[in-house]
């Protein structure tokens, strides 16, 4: 049976393709006041708020890490000040590519064009865009699509913009909260999850397994 070409590859980036550290970024913050029971469920707690704050109207990321920290440091007895927050926002920029990144997308980029769909901001995106050594035909943002991910309104706008439908693209994510249960949803059956250990593996979202982006050219027979 021939491999499926897509028209495109889609992707999320934080986490995905850029190694979203904002759990280092915590620590760095906050590890000096807390022991590492307490750490452990701090950061837990910020992932969560960070999706509980996306899934509102849109608001700049900024607001983003400032909400979900100060919740976060209410529900942890932390003192929460503002400038920690800027401190954790304004890393993100300079997080660079997990190392199995580069390789693979220049490989791919030969073959097949390359998206992104982010939750970033336009101002960020391109400082983390630069370090993953390959083309990109097109880079999205939640600031451009007015919503965050896993609203389906970014994806709607992505397909928009690109003139084809969820038939004709593979999304690629190593989450399934913040992408694969909406790609599913709309409709768009070719997905592969990258088994970063984000979270665990969920079969029902029909998705292509791969431990890193080094064997996503063989996805596509490439």
């Amino acid at each position: 049976m021939a491999l499926f070409r897509p028209k495109y590859v889609t992707f999320d980036c934080y986490g995905t393709l850029t190694n979203f550290d904002m759990a280092g970024a915590a620590r760095r913050v906050y590890g000096a006041q807390l022991d590492e029971a307490a750490m452990t469920q701090f950061i837990k707690n910020f992932a969560a708020y960070r999706l509980d704050e996306v899934l509102g109207a849109w608001k700049p990321y900024a607001e983003i890490v400032h909400n979900s920290l100060e919740r976060t440091c209410k529900a942890n007895g932390v003192t929460f000040r503002p400038e920690d927050a800027l401190r954790v926002y304004n890393e993100v920029p300079t997080w660079g590519p997990h190392a199995d990144v580069p390789a693979g997308l220049a490989k791919l980029a030969q073959e097949i064009p390359l998206v992104i769909l982010s939750n970033a901001m336009k101002v960020q995106i391109p400082h983390n865009v630069e370090k993953l050594g390959a083309p990109f035909f097109k880079v999205i943002t939640a600031e451009e699509t007015g919503a965050y991910k896993p609203q389906m309104q970014g994806f709607e706008y992505m397909l928009d913009v690109l003139g084809c439908g969820p038939e004709d693209i593979t999304h690629v994510s190593s989450s399934f909260r913040y992408d694969l249960m909406t790609a599913h949803d709309l409709g768009i059956k070719s997905k592969v999850w990258v088994n970063r250990g984000h979270e665990p593996a969920n079969p029902y979202y029909e998705y292509t397994e791969i431990k890193d982006i080094g064997g996503l050219p063989g996805v596509f027979g490439i």
